[in-house]
C-alpha cells in the first residue's frame, strides 16, 4: 500500500476506515466482498407469502438462499441474529448458530459484517420459539460490503440530506419507498384513463428550434452537428397541436419539462408533465377529463376518492369540483370591482394597498394574476377551478365567447397550490398571428419568458385546426396533491446544487 493511500486511510472517519479494513481483510483471505453472483432461491416476500400461519417454534424443512440488506445484528456466544430487508421493504430474521455453520463461519459473520451489508443466507425456513418467521442459516455468502454506515433512528436524515442521498433515503425510510413506487401506479392510472376515452400517446421533440407553448423562461444549449442554438422543451404544447391538424384528434404526451425558473416547494426546474388536447372539446369538456384523471389517479393509488396526506389529514377528490371567476375572486377579496377591463393604474393602486411589489416590466393581466394569487391561493384547498383568466397572458387561448378581455382558461387548484391548466385553444391562424408577433415585441423589451414567431406552427394551422380542448398537468404536482408532500418529495432525483467541500 501506498504511503499517499495510508495517509487518506487515515484521514477517514473511524467507521469508513474501519470497514475498508474489514474490505481489505476479505480480499485479503480469499474472499470477494463483491461477488458476480450469491445464491438466491426466492424474495424475502415471495417466502413470508408461502409460510403464513405457521405455529410456534416449527421446522418446515424446506432449504432456501435468501438475499437482503442487514438493519439490524445482534452477536452473542453460539448465536447470532440479523434482520434482512429487500428493495420492497419486506424483513425476515435470520439466525446463524454455531452448531449449524461452524466456528470459522460464525467468526466470520461476527467480525466482517456489518449494518447495511447486502448478504445471501442459505438454509432451512423455521419460526423461531417467539414465532418469528426466520431463516436457519446453514451457509451464507458476502453479496456487497457496505463501506459506509446507514443513518440510525437516534439521528435520522435531514429533508436536505434525503434529497441529495436518495438512495440512502430509500433504503432506511418506508415512506421514501412508498412514494417511489406510487408515481408508476399513477402513471398506469393516467394512461388507462387515456386509453379509455380514446387518446393516443405521442412522443415530441425534447430539443426545439425555439420555445414556446408556454410562458417561461427557457433553459438554452448549442448544437454541434447544425451549429446552431436550440433550447430545452417548456411545453409540447405547439408539436401536441401539429399531431390535431394532421388528424390525430385525441392526443397527449407525458415528458420531461424544463423552466430556467425558481425552485421552492411546488416549483422544480426539472420536471414531469402531462398534456392532452381533445379535438371538437372546449375548456369544459377538458375539465371534465382533467377530474377524471385526477379522480382515477386517487383511486388506484389509496383506493378511494380520499386520500390521506403524510400528515394524517384527509382530502376528498371526489364528487364534483366548486368553479370560481378569477375576476370575482379578486373582487370579493379587496372589495371593489375588478374586471378584465380594470386599468392597469387601478390595479397598481390595489396592489399598492395589498403591499405587492409590482415589477415593471409586467403587463395588466400579469398584474391582475398576481393579485389573485396573493389574496386567494391560500384559500383554495379543496379541490377548485379558477375561471376566466386575462387574454393578454394567454396568447394560445381562445377569447371568452361573452367576457370582454377575458381568455376561456382555467387554472385547477388542489390544497392551495396549481395542479393544472385548461383551454379552449385559440385556433385562428390570423389571430394566433398577432398574439405571437406581440408576445415577441414583448420580449424584445426584455420579457425573457415570452413567446416566439413560431412560422413553422402557424403553417400548420393554416391548413386547419379543428375547436379543441387543451390541458397541462405537472405530474410532480399530482403526486403532491395525493400525498400533501413537497415536490422535491414526489421527484426522486430532483436537481440539487453540488456539495460544498
Amino acid at each position: 500500500m501506498s504511503i499517499q493511500k495510508l495517509a487518506e486511510d487515515e484521514d477517514l472517519p473511524e467507521q469508513l476506515r474501519i470497514r475498508r479494513e474489514k474490505r481489505a481483510a476479505l480480499i485479503d483471505n480469499g474472499v470477494d466482498p463483491y461477488p458476480v453472483s450469491v445464491p438466491r432461491t426466492k424474495s424475502l416476500l415471495q417466502v413470508r407469502a408461502q409460510h403464513v400461519g405457521l405455529e410456534v417454534d416449527v421446522s418446515t424443512g424446506v432449504i432456501e438462499s435468501l438475499t437482503g440488506r442487514i438493519i439490524f445484528k445482534r452477536d452473542t456466544g453460539k448465536l447470532a441474529f440479523a434482520t434482512l430487508r429487500e428493495g420492497d421493504g419486506t424483513e425476515l430474521q435470520a439466525m446463524f448458530s454455531l452448531d449449524k455453520i461452524g466456528q470459522a463461519s460464525i467468526d466470520s459473520w461476527k467480525s466482517n459484517i456489518d449494518l447495511g451489508d447486502i448478504v445471501s443466507v442459505t438454509g432451512e425456513i423455521i419460526t423461531s420459539k417467539r414465532g418469528e418467521l426466520s431463516i436457519l442459516a446453514i451457509s451464507w455468502k458476502l453479496a456487497s460490503k457496505s463501506l459506509r454506515p446507514l443513518p440510525n433512528d437516534h439521528k435520522p436524515m435531514s429533508e436536505e440530506t434525503r434529497v441529495r442521498m436518495r438512495y440512502v433515503d430509500l433504503i432506511v425510510r418506508p415512506e421514501a419507498r412508498t412514494n417511489a413506487r406510487l408515481r408508476p401506479a399513477v402513471m398506469s392510472s393516467l394512461r388507462n384513463t387515456f386509453a379509455k376515452e380514446d387518446f393516443i400517446e405521442v412522443e415530441t421533440p425534447m430539443l426545439q428550434v425555439m420555445h414556446g407553448g408556454a410562458t417561461a423562461r427557457p433553459f438554452k444549449s448549442f448544437s454541434n452537428a447544425y451549429d446552431m442554438d436550440l433550447y430545452l422543451r417548456i411545453a409540447p404544447e405547439l408539436f401536441l397541436k401539429r399531431c390535431v391538424v394532421g388528424g390525430l384528434e385525441r392526443v397527449f404526451e407525458i415528458n420531461r419539462n424544463f423552466r430556467n425558473e425558481g425552485a421552492d416547494s411546488s416549483h422544480s426546474p426539472e420536471f414531469a408533465m402531462i398534456e392532452s388536447y381533445q379535438a371538437y372539446g372546449d375548456w369544459k369538456s377538458i375539465a371534465e377529463l382533467t377530474r377524471l384523471l385526477v379522480q382515477n389517479a386517487a383511486m388506484a393509488v389509496a383506493g378511494s376518492h380520499t386520500v390521506t396526506y403524510h400528515d394524517g389529514r384527509q382530502v376528498n377528490l371526489g364528487g364534483s369540483w366548486r368553479e370560481i371567476s378569477l375576476y370575482d375572486a379578486i373582487s370579493e377579496s379587496v372589495g371593489q370591482s375588478v374586471t378584465a377591463l380594470t386599468t392597469m393604474v387601478d390595479l397598481k393602486t390595489i396592489a399598492l394597498e395589498l403591499g405587492i411589489k409590482v415589477d415593471p416590466r409586467w403587463i395588466t393581466g400579469k398584474l391582475a394574476e398576481e393579485i389573485f394569487e396573493y389574496v386567494a391561493k391560500d384559500q383554495l384547498i379543496e379541490p377548485t377551478f379558477v375561471m376566466g383568466f386575462p387574454i393578454d397572458t394567454s396568447p394560445l387561448v381562445r377569447a371568452h365567447r361573452e367576457i370582454p378581455g377575458v381568455a376561456e382558461k382555467w387554472d385547477l387548484y388542489i390544497d392551495g397550490f396549481e395542479l393544472a391548466t385548461g383551454y379552449s385553444e385559440l385556433i385562428d391562424p390570423v389571430i394566433q398571428r398577432e398574439r405571437l408577433v406581440e408576445q415577441s415585441s414583448l420580449g424584445t423589451k426584455g420579457d425573457l419568458e415570452a413567446m416566439q414567431v413560431d412560422e413553422d406552427f402557424l403553417r400548420a394551422m393554416e391548413f386547419g385546426m379543428p375547436p379543441m380542448g387543451g390541458m397541462g398537468m405537472g405530474v410532480d404536482r399530482l403526486l403532491m396533491a395525493l400525498t400533501g408532500l413537497g415536490i422535491r418529495e414526489t421527484i426522486l432525483f430532483p436537481l440539487v446544487k453540488p456539495e460544498i467541500d
